[in-house]
């Protein structure tokens, strides 16, 4: 897998270093080499002051890895073009000392096209989540929109796009899963709870996997691992619905009792089948 470079702050922070930054190109487009020194940037962009230590940070990652994802421009005629996106890029090639850099040549025409196919490609219903990750990441990286601006065009909440977003940061085992409906949306969340371990990453997925696990016992296993319970058969005492303590209840009210771990504490149920079952059991409980 290739490494995606240069992705700045705020959601772009989220794409992982081993996102596969082809993804992000049609297999039709031709990427072209272009002379640093025939680029310009578009003076409408909105973007006027560039952090100096970033695209420092950016530089040398360039001079390791390379750009990996292209640059878009337009034509200007005479072998001049004007940045459409990717102008941070740009400048950190300069930095770098590069004399070329990976662009994709296209007409405004063909960019407003293109933007609306893709806009129109996330909002299909049949799109799963990994792939609409995907189209808005390429909406943000090829078109220079900021994913507030994409929120609004696709008529989604910020937060719903920022989560869409982190998908790309599974493992990539994880992201197969999803991809084939192995594991759910919520299920990869849970996942990706725990990017600090991706031992307990590659351990949850295959629990889901094999065990059938719903998000409510990956979101449990995912609470004990925070609270320190690292080894495996621990991990799943602790989340276990039934404990010593829950049988006892059992017996006491005549009736199933549960334990119920979310993230952050939890919940004790108490099953009942009739009206009746609960005026006792609530009698009971206040005595």
């Amino acid at each position: 897998m290739a490494k995606q470079m240069g992705l700045g702050k705020g959601l772009g922070s989220l794409i992982p270093q081993n996102f596969d930054a082809g993804l992000l190109v049609n297999e039709t487009e031709h990427v072209q080499q272009l002379a640093v020194t025939s680029l310009a940037p578009n003076p409408d962009q909105p973007r006027t002051i560039f952090d100096e230590t970033a695209l420092a940070e950016l530089a040398a990652s360039i001079k390791q890895y390379g750009i990996v994802q292209p640059l878009v421009v337009s034509s200007l005629g005479g072998g001049r073009y004007q940045i459409i996106a990717g102008e941070r890029r740009w400048r950190a090639a300069q930095l770098a000392k590069l004399t070329s850099v990976p662009a994709l040549v296209r007409s405004t025409k063909e960019q407003e096209r293109l933007e609306l196919a893709i806009l129109e490609n996330v909002q299909r219903v049949d799109l799963s989540p990994l792939e609409q990750a995907v189209s808005v990441e390429r909406l943000h990286q090829q078109f220079n929109l900021s994913y507030s601006d994409i929120a609004k065009r696709l008529g989604k909440a910020e937060t719903t796009l920022s989560n869409t977003v982190r998908l790309l940061q599974l493992p990539e085992d994880a992201r197969n899963a999803l991809q084939e409906r192995n594991i759910s949306e919520g299920h990869a969340r849970q996942i990706l709870a725990l990017k600090d371990t991706p031992e307990k990453q590659a351990e949850l997925l295959k629990f889901i996997v094999q065990n059938g696990w719903s998000v409510r016992q990956a979101e449990r296993y995912v609470s004990s691992i925070k609270q320190g319970f690292k080894e495996t058969d621990a991990t799943q005492a602790r989340m276990s619905a039934e404990t010593p303590e829950t049988k006892r209840l059992t017996q006491r009210y005549g009736t199933p009792v549960r334990i119920h771990r979310t993230a952050k504490g939890g919940r004790v149920e108490i099953i009942f089948t009739d009206d009746a079952q609960l005026a006792k059991l609530l009698a009971e409980l206040q005595n």
